[in-house]
């Protein structure tokens, strides 16, 4: 659940920090005091848009924190997306400076689109444009399947899968449905590219061997010019050949005078049979680099025309390769186009009937889940004081087919007796639209799993004993799950586990808002203000004592089932 939020620098927020409970947690305010900019702040933290002017004028950066305590079960999903908790915690920040944000994960710089399937699995958000989507038909499919989504996965899974296969060959069935003239050239192309390939009998590791051979040539002259200086300083007249066979003589010589110069001449002696070995070494170098300008070119012509080819289908021996394989079964599917194209087309129209098969079974999937889902959520519309309601799904076949099937559904809804059932979007009022959405949560809490819900402004065009009966569903949704909600209502408000005033405080040159959470008797004051409004008597905090005692003994029937 939502355990904490921290708020610093934005809008009219200085900085405020919260700390949530299980239950039904309440948020009230008097209007314009930044209810929105609370729930907006979550919304902010979780990957929603930036708007311009976020920060708090006069401040470089803001930051939202949110820390969330989660269970075994919301944890393995998270480590499934990289995202691992800390002493089962997640804390998800979001720092905005200017028009830049940075959103972090436990203190890891992570992409809002990171942030967006985390928030996925840890809460959900509904508020005033959720409603507007629920008078689309479009979207009723997306919240049938969300209902039944275990019974619909594998047919999903398998139609994502067989339309995928459908459309490749659709397209590639294209290809084969052009005219004889655009065939032929795509074949002579082919060939030609082919051809070119196979006479080159291409060689792996071939151009790295010539290019050390090429390279080498380029700087023969220079290795051949630099063995002959070294011939020439050896062997000439006055080379070092002369010059160390002069000393060996005068050495010789000496020691036939006095002995101890004999090791003088075993030094230079060694140093003559060295030169000895050297010369021979240089001898056998110099055959080594003997230029050949014709196998030079050779090479060159052969580097050329490899590199040449490479650079057409890729950059290397691989690619090319694969190019020639690929080339080579498609100039076969080409000289057999026609052959080709009735087999590719009895194979589209049997995937198309293995598909269509497959829509049908999940059409009954979907309709087994419709009928669930209309008597549950018929009943929860009765609990938010639609007395006299019918709920159904209308489902209606599409001609054509999607990875989701081929279903077109809508929800219609009939209010009064002896009304015809119509579609949402074409009977529900603003506050018609708050319970309905309300009743499909409702419905679908024990099935979507995610352990924070929060309602921003579900009491909307609502009163009287309707608010009532929208504060019991409300705790009765709280039993299972973490609610937090902001409300104008006081049956709504006395129904809070934990109850937050959002207050904006000013004076001539400062303005921001504070949120605290309210004790006992705070809490009947801001029952007795909303009931009151501006004059607070004593018998409206009687009324207000009062609706929060009725509350609190309704809470606990209602846990007790």
């Amino acid at each position: 659940m939502l355990e904490g939020l921290h708020v610093k620098n934005l809008v009219i927020i200085d900085e405020a920090e919260v700390s949530f409970g299980g239950g039904l947690n309440i948020l009230t305010g008097e209007t314009g005091a930044g209810k929105s900019v609370v729930i907006g702040s979550i919304n902010l933290a979780l990957g929603a848009k930036a708007g311009k002017n976020l920060v708090r004028a006069g401040k470089e950066s803001g930051f939202v924190e949110l820390v969330f305590s989660v269970n075994n079960d919301v944890g393995d999903k998270l480590r499934r997306l990289d995202i691992i908790p800390e002493d089962g915690l997640v804390v998800i920040t979001r720092k905005f400076t200017g028009e830049r944000s940075v959103s972090k994960i436990n203190g890891e710089t992570v992409t809002l689109s990171k942030v967006k399937e985390a928030a996925a699995l840890l809460l959900d958000i509904h508020g005033q444009t959720e409603n507007q989507t629920l008078q689309l038909s479009k979207n009723h499919l997306e919240l049938l399947d969300k209902y039944c989504k275990e019974e619909v996965k594998p047919y999903k899974k398998r139609l994502k899968d067989l339309v995928t296969e459908y459309r490749n060959k659709e397209n590639e069935l294209l290809e084969y449905s052009a005219d004889e003239a655009s065939i032929s050239r795509e074949l002579d192309f082919l060939k030609y590219e082919c051809k070119e390939i196979e006479s080159a009998k291409l060689v792996k590791d071939e151009e790295e061997e010539l290019d050390k051979k090429v390279r080498k040539y380029s700087s023969s002259s220079k290795i051949v010019g630099l063995i002959e200086e070294a011939r020439k300083n050896l062997s000439d007249n006055g080379g070092a050949d002369d010059s160390i066979g002069s000393i060996v003589r005068a050495m010789s010589r000496l020691s036939d005078v006095d002995e101890t110069s004999v090791e003088l001449l075993n030094q230079i002696s060694e140093i003559e049979s060295l030169l000895n070995d050297f010369e021979r070494s240089l001898s056998d170098y110099a055959d080594d680099n003997v230029f050949d300008e014709a196998d030079f070119m050779q090479s060159e012509a052969r580097l050329d025309k490899i590199r040449g080819i490479y650079a057409k289908h890729g950059g290397s021996y691989e690619t090319t390769i694969d190019f020639l394989d690929a080339s080579l079964a498609q100039i076969e599917k080409l000289e057999h186009a026609s052959e080709y194209k009735e087999k590719l087309s009895m194979e589209v129209e049997k995937l198309k009937k293995v598909i269509l098969s497959e829509c049908d079974e999940l059409t009954k999937v979907r309709k087994r889940g419709a009928l669930k889902l209309s008597k549950l959520v018929k009943q929860s519309l009765i609990d938010v004081n639609f007395l006299q309601v019918e709920f159904d799904v209308e489902f209606a076949g599409s001609k054509d087919f999607t990875s989701k099937g081929n279903d077109e559904i809508i929800f219609k809804i009939s209010t009064n007796p002896g009304e015809p059932m119509r579609s949402i979007s074409e009977v529900a009022s603003g506050g018609e639209l708050s319970r309905i959405m309300l009743a499909l949560k409702s419905v679908m809490a024990d099935t979507d799993e995610i352990p924070t819900m929060i309602f921003d402004e579900v009491d909307t065009g609502i009163s009287g004993r309707t608010a009532q009966m929208v504060a019991e569903k409300m705790a009765l949704l709280s039993v299972k799950r973490q609610i937090i909600a902001i409300t104008h209502l006081a049956q709504i408000a006395a129904m809070a586990d934990n109850h937050y005033l959002i207050e904006k405080k000013a004076d001539e040159n400062h303005t921001a808002t504070e949120i605290r959470r309210l004790d006992e008797a705070e809490e009947v004051s801001e029952l007795a203000r909303i009931l009151g409004g501006v004059a607070v008597t004593e018998n409206v905090i009687n009324s207000a004592r009062e609706m929060k005692k009725l509350a609190t003994d309704t809470k606990i029937g209602l846990k007790k089932g």
